[in-house]
């Protein structure tokens, strides 16, 4: 496989609510189907850095180092006796048009550019994404190490999906990989959501706004690598 794109994600918090399937059925790509945790279905609210972004190799000039907010749900592959766990995504914002532009074109992935910025103190992450009049943050101190997450874990689960998939249309479906290192998750202490989901989102998810996350956690993070995307159907 060919390396696409190359960065480090930082600072990632996960939020993650329980939901019930049939919300995200019509959003399974064909040949996958919804991965769950111990019969759990979750979508997550992921904030995160990109540092040193490289699009095959070379760095692209104000496009290095931005800020992401995605709402991404969990779907898994079957092939070759091969279980292959993924995430697919509700939307992903970003501050820069080109990177949408990019995603869009070799991803198919729904990517929005809205304004955007982020804290960084030695305890508490924050980022914040608004336009047209809807104006978003989610922050969190950050609690004590709690290590690499355990084999079956709910922690596991939540960071442990190294490809994606995306239905481009109603006969394409492209695959691509992720590689990172297991993350050391930290326990998050005083997590702040304020989110319009029904605007933001679709008003399908309106009701997360009043809901609780099942657990919020929080990731150093590491280098990454997305390789370079495969039609599958």
């Amino acid at each position: 496989m060919r390396k696409f794109l190359t960065a480090k994600w930082q600072d990632l918090i996960m939020a993650n609510y329980e939901v019930d399937p049939s919300l995200l059925a019509a959003r399974v790509p064909r040949g996958t189907d919804l991965d769950l945790d111990d019969g759990r279905c979750f979508v997550s609210l992921v904030g995160f850095m990109f540092r040193d972004t490289r699009v095959m190799g070379v760095p692209v000039p104000f496009h290095v180092n931005f800020e992401e907010v995605n709402l991404r749900y969990y779907v898994k592959r079957e092939i070759l006796g091969e279980t292959r766990r993924a995430v697919c995504f509700v939307k992903e914002i970003v501050p820069r048009w080109a990177i949408c532009f990019i995603a869009r074109v070799f991803y198919g992935e729904p990517y929005e550019p809205w304004r955007m910025t982020h804290t960084r103190t030695e305890k508490e992450v924050g980022y914040t994404w608004e336009r047209g009049g809807c104006r978003n943050s989610l922050s969190a101190r950050v609690g004590d190490s709690m290590g690499v997450p355990t084999a079956g874990s709910h922690g596991e689960f939540i960071i442990e999906h190294y490809w994606g998939y995306t239905q481009r249309n109603a006969a394409r479906v492209d695959e691509y990989k992720v590689e990172h290192p297991k993350w050391e998750l930290f326990s998050v202490d005083d997590a702040k959501i304020d989110v319009d989901f029904g605007k933001t989102y679709g008003p399908e998810f309106a009701f997360l706004g009043n809901e609780t996350p099942y657990s919020v956690l929080l990731a150093k993070g590491s280098e990454i690598v997305v390789y370079k995307g495969a039609r599958i159907g």
